[in-house]
């Protein structure tokens, strides 16, 4: 696969803030910077930093490398792929802005640039529309659940230190049931300070679990019109839910932005990486780099087929006869898993 320097004249490093993105033009030839300029965030900054980059690359074949796509650089990159431009997303930087240790935005802007166009293999932004929608979603429902999780945590506390009587009429019930009652409890009736003051930080507390825990489904019940539009196929696969498939959009994002079933499983963090030395000529172990929260979705989904699903069943057992462990057979099984799911993403009708 021929490097990026072959197919473009000229690349545009950007390195996007909050309030301004600066961006730099590079000659594919002879990695040279030609101008820089700092433009606003905003839509009209956008628009005058394309036509700013128009009149310095006459010839057309330019690239955009940005940094932080699913961050301060989403708008840049949306406002770009949408006027049809060739947009990278540009990660894992190699190399320090500078040898001795200078750094500044117009700096970063160039070091996108320059490493960019050594590489054979690069990445496009994610994309925006329903996979964005779901993106936001997992993030409000994963907070609120972090926020369940201290709330319950806080009330099972003052259960613990709550009055004698008090504590011994809420103890040994479930979740459920301590909510309940707790969200009942009357403050006003409470013989002396300590009871009414115990009371209402129960009731407050149970409250606010109750509240939290209603966000989460409600945000959870938004997700399936998405993912039915997105992939429908996917939540019919045993072992998959909605939350997991969405995390698994997310991370996948569109048609093609992985090249092969191969690049998807190492996105997962399941392509199988040598791991030979002395007698072992054959032994793989599993990779640690890669989207860790599409590696969990993978990993969860796996542990659930391998309880519920007679074919992945049959199929661990197959490969422990054959001499592998159990944990072989689950790396195994992974990368398999990845390649079927890769075939249900890209073959489903994507939103229009």
């Amino acid at each position: 696969m021929a490097v990026l320097a072959e197919l473009v004249d000229h690349v545009i490093g950007v390195d996007p803030d909050r309030d301004r993105v600066t961006a730099a033009v590079v000659c594919a030839k002879t990695h040279g910077e030609m101008d820089c300029k700092v433009f606003p965030a905003t839509a009209r900054g956008y628009g005058q930093a394309l036509r700013w980059a128009q009149a310095r690359t006459t010839d057309g074949r330019r690239a955009w490398a940005i940094e932080s796509t699913g961050s301060y650089g989403a708008g840049l990159a949306a406002s770009l792929s949408a006027k049809g431009e060739f947009v990278i997303e540009f990660d894992h930087p190699s190399t320090r802005a500078a040898k001795d240790g200078a750094k500044s935005d117009a700096l970063d802007a160039v070091r996108a640039a320059r490493e960019t166009l050594g590489r054979k293999n690069w990445a496009t932004p994610r994309a925006r529309g329903a996979r964005e929608g779901l993106r936001t979603l997992i993030a409000a429902r994963d907070s609120a659940k972090l926020a369940r999780v201290a709330a319950i945590n806080v009330l099972k506390a003052l259960v613990v230190t709550a009055p004698v009587d008090l504590r011994e009429e809420l103890r040994g019930r479930t979740l459920g049931q301590l909510i309940t009652r707790c969200q009942r409890l009357r403050p006003d009736t409470a013989s002396d300070a300590e009871h009414a003051a115990t009371k209402l930080a129960l009731r407050s507390t149970a409250t606010r679990v109750a509240q939290l825990t209603g966000e989460c489904r409600e945000l959870e019940a938004a997700m399936v019109p998405l993912i039915r539009s997105m992939a429908p196929a996917l939540l019919d696969e045993p072992g998959i839910g909605v939350l997991l498939a969405a995390q698994i959009l997310v991370s996948w994002s569109h048609p093609g932005r992985c090249r092969d079933e191969a690049a998807f499983a190492r996105l997962g963090g399941v392509a199988p990486l040598q791991a030979s030395s002395g007698q072992h000529q054959t032994r793989h172990r599993l990779s640690r780099g890669g989207d860790r929260q599409l590696n969990r979705a993978l990993h969860t989904a796996i542990l659930a087929r391998a309880r519920v699903h007679p074919a992945t069943r049959a199929y661990i057992a197959r490969r422990i006869s054959e001499g592998k462990t159990k944990r072989e057979a689950m790396r195994c099984l992974k990368r398999y898993f990845a390649r079927h799911v890769f075939r249900l993403l890209e073959s489903a009708p994507m939103p229009t």
